[in-house]
């Protein structure tokens, strides 16, 4: 259990799927249920195969009659963020892409962000860490340095071995002590990203 220093951490999870709850839900709801347990994190979880969010093409979120609007609420207001997404065409899941591109700077901006991605081969293991990592620089946010892959072989009757699940909790445990580490510093504010910076 935390100390009564460190408060439990909000943690929303974003699964970039949008297929019916399989292999990667399951290990990540897994995971979340298991912090959940310990103690350490309040946990949310986004299934966007449950969710109806809009294309995005520059209205605001809250104009739309559908999931978008409470969706970025949702990872707004958390301490921590984790972005799963399987492995489609090497990157992140065009899904996912589009719920980023409804999420404005603020909500990710100075925040610790975790990623899980899912291929049929350890061969796609950086396409979808690669592109995300791109992103949440684009947003300012901080990744933790090393990100959890899995494969159609870390699951055994679609559950999450007792390997990769370890490895899923790490990165839970990770992402917490992130977010406390970003909640201790002295400044609100670490360097803003570029997007957010003032003009001259």
């Amino acid at each position: 259990m935390p100390s009564a220093a460190e408060d439990l951490i909000a943690l929303t999870a974003v699964v970039g799927s949008v297929t019916p709850p399989g292999r990667l839900r399951h290990a990540v709801a897994g995971a979340l249920d298991r912090a959940d347990a310990a103690g350490t994190v309040t946990p949310t979880l986004l299934d966007l195969a449950e969710l109806e969010i809009a294309f995005a093409d520059g209205r605001p979120a809250a104009e739309l009659d559908d999931d978008t609007a409470a969706t970025v609420v949702a990872i707004d207001r958390a301490d921590a963020v984790l972005l799963a997404t399987p492995v489609y065409r090497g990157s992140l899941t065009g899904a996912l892409k589009n719920l980023l591109d409804h999420v404005p700077v603020e909500a990710l901006e100075g925040k610790a962000c975790a990623i899980v991605a899912m291929g049929a081969s350890l061969h796609h293991f950086l396409g979808a860490d690669r592109h995300l990592r791109d992103i949440l620089t684009f947003y300012g946010a901080v990744p933790t340095p090393v990100a959890a892959y899995l494969t159609a072989g870390d699951f055994e009757e679609g559950e999450a071995r007792a390997r990769p699940a370890a490895e899923l909790d790490l990165l839970l445990a990770d992402t917490v002590e992130l977010a406390r580490a970003l909640a201790r510093r002295e400044s609100a504010q670490g360097l803003r990203p570029l997007v957010a910076r003032p003009r001259s």
